[in-house]
């Protein structure tokens, strides 16, 4: 998917300012670049910025990663539509209002799986109206539109009934409503090279989300009575890491949280033997990035997760971030981040239901592949007759 906007969450790209208004993102699992007229940049679930939205999804690096692309667009033409959902289907009903427009001749129509895309005729040529990302919630062979006077109306039949629409176009409302469904209250954990902006962008998502915002770095302060540095200084990154470990395991069995990890190589999650307890939740990278443009920020996406060679690597959706970080930016990162996390469910709607797993069964370490309630991390004895899950 990619977004736009005067950000650079074109995700690698903003605007041509001195920082670059880019963003790209992307997961181990997805990638996703954004633009921005200043700054972002993301990948893993590549999304751009720049007043469209669009998101591409990497191709296969893990055993469990996946390949999809998909965009939301809208022609500034053919801005003003209206949108409803009904139990079994939703309603778009788009205002073309164009006197060349006769007949259903000069409308086209596509529907299929993962876009729906309209296009209507203006001067002898079909230009497009509207292309909107489905993400495969409708059954596209049951899809029906007709001309009504100045309006088209389209009828779309869900897969999902209980799955609710709060928009078809993917904005941060739309969003914030969908994701907070999907994730059926899993907690969300933000890792990455920068305490700040985890902080500034756990914020937007719990506020969104309705979840309750946390931050370890504010956890570990109090608990330790002194400050990130004064630890880091008199007993080392190690303390730092182990500390952290224990406030992420007590948070585990958290429900509907969002929380701001230690950012940089003193924190837990820079570490791949400290990633027991951040399993418990879906992980998302904030990774910041050189890169000047989406197809090299996906490219350093893919590289990042192939090497493996960091903790970060292991989190589930990861955001490049381009350019130097303004706090006017973390709505615009939360938002892609969003959309990389839905794409990521809707991908595999088991997902949230397997981390709650997981976490039952003590958050042994055994993500992705859950063993048996009779297995042992220590030794790693699994009992004859059992299977993971």
């Amino acid at each position: 998917m990619t977004l736009s906007a005067p950000l650079y969450p074109s995700c690698i790209s903003s605007s041509s300012l001195k920082y670059n208004p880019k963003c790209c993102f992307s997961s181990p699992k997805h990638t996703i670049s954004v633009s921005k007229p200043c700054f972002p940049s993301f990948t893993h679930q590549l999304l751009s910025f720049n007043r469209s939205i669009s998101v591409n999804l990497c191709p296969s690096i893990r055993p469990n990663t996946f390949v999809c692309s998909s965009s939301s667009t809208v022609s500034s033409n053919t801005t003003n539509y209206e949108f409803s959902d009904g139990s079994d289907e939703v309603e778009l009903r788009l205002f073309i209002g164009d006197e060349s427009i006769e007949s259903s001749k000069d409308v086209f129509v596509d529907a299929d799986e993962k876009f729906l895309t309209i296009k209507t005729k203006h001067e002898g040529a079909f230009r497009t109206a509207m292309e909107i990302s489905l993400y495969e919630k409708i059954k596209p062979s049951e899809t029906i539109w007709l001309l009504d006077e100045d309006q088209l109306i389209v009828n779309l039949k869900k897969q999902d009934p209980d799955v609710k629409w709060p928009d078809i176009m993917e904005t941060w409302e739309s969003l914030t409503v969908g994701v907070a469904q999907l994730l059926k209250g899993t907690s969300v954990y933000l890792v990455g090279e920068s305490s700040e902006i985890n902080y500034r962008v756990s914020r937007e998502l719990a506020v969104g989300l309705g979840y309750t915002p946390l931050d370890t770095k504010e956890l570990l302060e109090t608990f330790t009575k002194q400050t990130l540095d004064s630890l880091v200084t008199a007993e080392g990154s190690n303390a730092v890491a182990e500390t952290e470990s224990a406030i992420l395991e007590s948070l585990s069995s958290h429900i509907r949280s969002v929380v701001a990890t230690i950012g940089g190589q003193h924190g837990a999650a820079a570490r791949s033997d400290r990633w027991q307890h951040l399993y418990s939740g879906f992980t998302v990278w904030l990774s910041q990035s050189d890169a000047k443009d989406e197809a090299t920020a996906k490219e350093e996406a893919r590289m990042n997760v192939a090497s493996g060679g960091q903790g970060f690597t292991n989190a589930d959706v990861v955001v490049k971030l381009g350019g130097s970080w303004d706090n006017d930016y973390s709505k615009a990162v939360a938002q892609a981040a969003l959309s990389a996390l839905k794409q990521l469910i809707l991908s595999d709607k088991k997902l949230p239901g397997k981390k709650g797993l997981y976490i039952r069964l003590g958050c042994r370490g055994d993500w992705p592949n859950i063993k048996p309630p009779g297995w042992d991390p220590s030794s790693g004895t699994v009992p004859s007759s059992s299977t993971s899950y």
